[in-house]
């Protein structure tokens, strides 16, 4: 626990046999009450070795995509008790090394919602990240910062913390189920007046990090821009979408499937 709060980890995982263990491992564990992995139908190794890791795992049996994924994880974590829930990518490309402090400033009330910006400081280009990606950041982030009225320095991380209320209260069933998912629901943060904190994150690009494709950044960055579109014909009144409904559909706490059992001999890597 941090400041009383339990604080569980979630990580949204596909293909990420040949990372987690790092990610795992640099975790604060000392402060880590409780570790979720959701396998969102992987082809590799990623659910034996989280077996083996002894981290409580989900499985999907078919692929539900990004956003899917996403609310698999924080279903589990509302359900098993979290105040306090961050999510890691387990592909080792941000740092676990940050979820102290951004856990801490969640447990506090300083924020509802933090996340770790790749944007401030220097870190994204020295880090690796592609140019186009880059550019494509700035410049997505300045128009959802004058759509939203706030002061971000970045929207599209993977790397976030959120109380156990914004959880509860965000319609996030009402939410993509693919990568513009990430940014639905920041939108839907700031619709339902919670508050925003960053925390500079370094971060890494490298030949095991998990990347979408160039056709896919392009379909997300259409998607971002129909969420900006979707807020503001929302507050001003033109329209209503049920992702910005507080009577939306909220995650569902249907009876939990069994998680993935724990190997007896967990010392093998296998």
């Amino acid at each position: 626990m941090i400041h009383g709060k339990r604080v569980v980890v979630v990580l949204p995982a596909y293909n990420a046999a040949r990372t987690l263990r790092q990610t795992y491992e640099e975790l604060p564990h000392e402060i880590v009450d409780h570790v979720i992995l959701v396998d969102d139908a992987s082809q590799d190794e990623t659910t034996a070795l989280a077996r083996r890791l002894g981290i409580t795992t989900f499985v999907h049996p078919q692929n539900l995509g990004y956003g899917g994924n996403q609310k698999t994880c924080y279903r589990e974590a509302l359900r098993c008790g979290a105040d306090v829930v961050i999510m890691v990518h387990p592909d080792y490309q941000y740092t676990p090394a940050l979820v102290t402090a951004m856990a801490s400033m969640v447990a506090k009330g300083i924020y509802d919602t933090v996340l770790g910006s790749r944007m401030l400081g220097k870190s994204a280009l020295t880090g690796g990240m592609p140019r186009y990606k880059y550019v494509a950041n700035r410049i997505l982030t300045l128009i959802e910062n004058v759509v939203l009225s706030r002061k971000l320095s970045e929207y599209h991380t993977g790397y976030r913390a959120f109380s156990r209320v914004v959880l509860e209260s965000l319609p996030l069933e009402e939410n993509s189920n693919d990568f513009v998912f990430d940014n639905e629901m920041l939108a839907q943060v700031v619709a339902f007046g919670f508050q925003i904190g960053e925390v500079s994150c370094p971060t890494r690009y490298f030949g095991e990090a998990s990347s979408i494709s160039f056709p896919r950044a392009v379909r997300y960055g259409l998607g971002v821009l129909n969420v900006c579109a979707k807020y503001r014909l929302h507050r001003w009144g033109f329209r209503r979408f049920p992702i910005f409904e507080a009577g939306g559909r909220k995650l569902r706490m249907e009876p939990a499937p069994a998680p993935s059992p724990i190997p007896v001999d967990s010392s093998r890597d296998g």
